[in-house]
């Protein structure tokens, strides 16, 4: 039975019996009409010290806390900057396989993480490689980020109200009087409920106004956008006297050579933003694979010591990968419990729970198994 990505997957570990295979043998055959199991085969590892154990049980939780949350923050993230958003699971691949087949399927990556290595260096080297994807996802994420937003604020002034749109794309050069020594053209905003006031008296707004200059550029669902000439001396005077009739001048200067290199300004941003948004799709990718690897190596990790702190020397588990059917996560529990209720030493006979035993809840303990027992997350897709 296939499963989602969403869908609550468990990694439980027992002690062997004369061998791991036997363990498998006999856990699979009593579960498998409950849930969907794979061997989670994790190598012979080197065991150190019982404290160098106990030191990186603590260890290996943060770590794996860590790896979890730089693998959601990629996903996440990814999904923002992918232009086409449904093609974001085609793109969480770990070489060529899925994330649930590459769990499933799970085999040791000595090549990154040497098996001569100990623990203690494995978990190091793991928890480098999880702190240097973080900072450069940090960094760049937010140079892209500030290209899209710089590109936002452009395009912003291109498709907003008459009052701060940008005017590149609108006026022309024989809209204005230029090169003059004494006159000038401003660009004035008109509500619309005002217009035909302002065109009866926008020349008696100041003594020295060019009859007949106003000239309607544009207009939208508020506004229209004239140009009007005057002589530069009166240009306060004119301001001022349009702001007391809810009239705006514009603070707009045509200069062809300051529009060009705005929209040339604009090209190179989205040319950047381009070259930026391949760059990144790329390393987004083989960045998702690298810190999921991470993650499920944490997961064997975690499972290789809590076993070993757990069920003792020679090491002797076998780990598995439990993905509970639809509404069986209840009735699994209480089947794994029987089978296993005899590891716990306080434990008197078959009992159906250790979720609510008062001891343990009086310690802060609320998920404590005979078994080593982890849930493992890979729905990191958000569902919307």
């Amino acid at each position: 039975m296939s499963q989602t990505s969403a869908q609550e997957i468990w990694i439980v570990s027992a002690p062997g019996e004369k061998t791991p295979q036997e363990t498998w043998e006999k856990l699979n055959s009593t579960t498998n009409s409950l849930s969907t199991n794979n061997k989670f085969n994790i190598p012979d590892l080197k065991v150190g010290t019982l404290d160098q154990l106990v030191g990186l049980s603590d260890d290996l939780s943060k770590l794996d806390s860590a790896a979890e949350a730089t693998t959601r923050k990629l996903v996440q993230y990814f999904g923002e900057v992918l232009e086409e958003r449904d093609k974001l699971r085609d793109n969480l691949l770990i070489g060529n396989r899925d994330m649930h087949t590459y769990l499933t399927k799970f085999t040791w990556e000595s090549a990154k993480y040497p098996l001569k290595q100990s623990l203690k260096v494995l978990s190091e080297i793991i928890g480098k490689q999880i702190t240097q994807i973080d900072n450069d996802f940090k960094t760049k994420a937010a140079h892209y980020n500030n290209l899209k937003n710089t590109l936002a604020s452009i395009d912003r002034k291109s498709t907003g109200s008459l009052v701060t749109k940008d005017l590149s794309d609108i006026v022309k050069a024989d809209d204005f009087v230029q090169n003059s020594e004494y006159l000038q053209t401003v660009v004035v905003v008109v509500p619309k409920l005002s217009i035909k006031e302002f065109e009866s008296k926008y020349h008696t707004y100041a003594d020295m106004v060019v009859p007949g200059s106003a000239k309607r550029i544009t207009e939208d669902n508020d506004h229209a956008l004239y140009t009007v000439t005057l002589f530069k001396k009166v240009f306060e005077e004119y301001r001022n006297n349009c702001r007391e009739n809810r009239i705006i001048v514009r603070d707009f200067v045509y200069n062809e050579q300051s529009l060009k290199a705005g929209k040339n300004e604009r090209d190179k941003l989205l040319q950047e933003k381009q070259k930026q948004y391949a760059q990144l799709v790329r390393w987004l990718k083989i960045n998702f694979g690298e810190i999921f690897i991470a993650y499920i190596h944490v997961k064997a990790l975690r499972a290789f010591v809590e076993s070993v702190l757990r069920y003792g020397l020679p090491v002797n588990f076998q780990a598995v990968i439990m993905e509970p059917n639809k509404g069986a996560s209840k009735k699994l529990r209480l089947e794994l419990n029987k089978l296993y209720h005899h590891l716990d030493g306080s434990a008197a006979g078959p009992i159906d729970t250790f979720e609510d035993t008062p001891t343990l809840v009086s310690l802060g303990v609320s998920d404590y198994y005979p078994y080593v027992f982890f849930k493992l997350n890979i729905d990191f897709i958000d569902q919307r």
